[in-house]
């Protein structure tokens, strides 16, 4: 018999849980920011998997001496833009989780397209939008006289069905448009709430670890200039 959906109360300002409805966020306290979801009960491999750290391989754990580990520096591989390399510290690592935010036109989209665009003549790139369909993309590249012969597109905001994908076309750079509108199966809230971006950013995360592909989030900002989303986002990501 199946289990029923498990009951959690989660404030959106921070993402912190509580197993009842409370006026103010201890965490944050912010007032009646806390919220009633449902969670759907999964099974345990899912669980433990949810449950494994995000750097590394996720759920293999392993005692090495601080002497053993490698001080090799990760090599990086530019973006073709002087400044965006600048910002992620001199270009991009393997396997890292980038989370870009701004203001709804700011450019996020088009900066990053043009980065695949140009990426794509020496790499394999993946391009997910789950905001726009591929024919406004197109038009966008178009517009901006870019290179789309070697980009592969994909429209999906299924985070499941993005990674199996991901792993047969094994991308050495993949970008999410937008962390907002993705979703998991077995999570019972809409694309956009605490619990699916949380959730959504973890596996994506895992996943990039895991696979040694570089992966880039887009997030949209609150009015006061924050990233929008529970506020462990900017804590399992590489760099934001």
């Amino acid at each position: 018999m199946a289990k029923a959906p498990k009951r959690a109360f989660v404030c959106n300002e921070c993402g912190a849980d509580y197993p009842r409805w409370q006026g103010q966020c201890s965490a944050c306290h912010a007032w009646n920011t806390i919220t009633e979801m449902r969670i759907a009960a999964s099974p345990q491999v899912a669980r433990n998997e949810r449950l494994s750290g995000y750097a590394g391989n996720a759920g293999v754990s392993k005692v090495q001496k601080l002497s053993d580990i490698s001080l090799e520096a990760l090599p990086r591989f530019s973006t073709g833009f002087k400044e965006f390399d600048r910002v992620l510290g001199g270009g991009v690592v393997p396997g890292s989780a980038i989370l870009i935010g701004g203001n709804p036109g700011a450019g996020k989209s088009t900066l990053l397209l043009q980065t695949l665009c140009k990426l794509a003549e020496g790499m394999k790139t993946l391009y997910v939008t789950g905001e726009e369909s591929l024919q406004q993309v197109a038009m966008r590249a178009h517009r901006l006289g870019l290179p789309t012969a070697n980009l592969n597109m994909l429209s999906e905001t299924s985070i499941e069905q993005i990674c199996q994908i991901a792993d047969e076309e094994k991308p050495q750079l993949m970008v999410i448009d937008s962390i907002q509108v993705m979703h998991m199966a077995d999570v019972q809230s809409s694309p956009g709430s605490v619990a699916q971006v949380r959730e959504t950013a973890a596996y994506l995360t895992r996943f990039a670890k895991t696979r040694g592909v570089a992966i880039v989030m887009v997030g949209h900002v609150t009015k006061d200039g924050s990233l929008a989303g529970p506020k462990v986002l900017e804590h399992c990501i590489d760099c934001s």
